[in-house]
């Protein structure tokens, strides 16, 4: 694998007050589709792309993406959570956009060694981790809608913070009952660029309101709830811990899974099912509405505080992080910090 180094390191941020996704790290991964097959992988220094303006990813959205983390452990070992599992679902967007899939076992190698020579942008702190973003798009130049034969996938990395400013205080959630960001038989389950896009009109909404993100409930009866803009969305009902099942408008997210797999061990009631707005607001006014919190690879676990639906506002439980919610932000940011045993063979270690 040929790995160029930059002549000229970059000063790294305060990581004390990081953010997330603002500071880029001093190289990256890039690799190139042409003629039916995936050209070998090269770390070079971070830099821009040269891109023809008639470049169809500019004019067509045919472009995906994923996101998991590395992490440093107290004594010093690199790990990455659930690498591969990212990637079998970006095969699966890609099936979805017509783009060619990657060979698993080459890109995770690629990976490796890309983590290895930004070891020092890892961060250790407390909520900080090194945040790797792959993501691959058409680079054919041509206007014309039809899928292309040329792509580039990359991989840049960066040392991120808590994904919300208020870290793990609750946040703030507004249902969503107007727009709607995928349908059955859309691009909902992949994790393409296009439906971010879409959401970015509801999240708009949301802040305007002064709330962290919206809820996005089905585009055909806006009446059963899917997914936030940035997280998969959970509620503890009773003694029940339910989510949303995947419709194939759901993305099925790898914290997600990792969540219902970690309550399931340790012995919780846990349903993946339809659950309808109208049933969130009532088990709200009955007192059955215990918890409720979002799963997602920036945020890991995030409590939420407050709701809002057609302009009723409903506190959950007292406003606080609630015992499942602490239980599985505790377990999960274990697991991937080394902290807590691993007996799901989720971790990876590099070095």
């Amino acid at each position: 694998m040929k790995i160029t180094l930059t002549k000229t390191k970059k000063v790294k941020p305060d990581y004390g007050k990081l953010g997330f996704g603002k500071y880029m790290s001093d190289h990256m991964l890039v690799m190139d589709y042409a003629d039916g097959a995936w050209g070998d992988a090269e770390i070079i220094p971070y830099g821009d792309f040269n891109i023809d303006p008639a470049t169809q990813i500019l004019h067509y959205g045919q472009g995906i993406f994923e996101g998991l983390k590395a992490y440093k452990t107290h004594d010093g070992k690199i790990t990455l959570f659930r690498p591969r599992d990212n990637f079998i679902r970006m095969n699966n967007s890609a099936n979805r956009l017509c783009m060619p899939a990657l060979d698993i076992d080459k890109v995770l190698d690629a990976l490796y060694e890309l983590v290895k020579v930004e070891e020092d942008w890892i961060p250790t702190a407390e909520g900080t981790s090194l945040y790797i973003r792959p993501a691959m798009y058409c680079s054919n130049v041509f206007l014309g809608v039809k899928s292309g034969t040329k792509y580039r996938f990359f991989i840049a990395v960066c040392p991120v913070g808590a994904y919300y400013e208020n870290g793990l205080a609750p946040t703030k959630i507004f249902i969503e009952d107007f727009y709607t960001r995928s349908s059955i038989g859309g691009t909902g389950e992949a994790k393409c660029i296009g439906n971010y896009a879409a959401s970015l009109i509801g999240q708009e909404k949301a802040h305007k309101l002064g709330y962290d993100q919206a809820l996005w409930l089905d585009a055909k009866d806006k009446k059963y709830i899917e997914e936030v803009g940035a997280m998969n969305i959970f509620f503890v009902i009773g003694d029940t811990v339910v989510t949303p099942a995947l419709s194939g408008s759901i993305l099925p997210g790898i914290t997600r899974d990792s969540a219902l797999k970690v309550l399931k061990k340790n012995g919780y009631k846990v349903e993946e099912r339809k659950i309808s707005v109208d049933e969130l607001v009532a088990a709200q006014n009955s007192g059955e509405l215990r918890e409720m919190f979002g799963t997602g690879t920036a945020a890991v676990i995030s409590p939420v505080g407050e709701f809002t639906y057609k302009d009723e506002k409903y506190t959950v439980g007292n406003g606080q992080m609630g015992k499942i919610t602490g239980f599985l932000y505790d377990t999960i940011t274990g697991i991937q910090k080394g902290k807590i045993e691993d007996t799901f063979g989720w971790v990876i270690k590099i070095k």
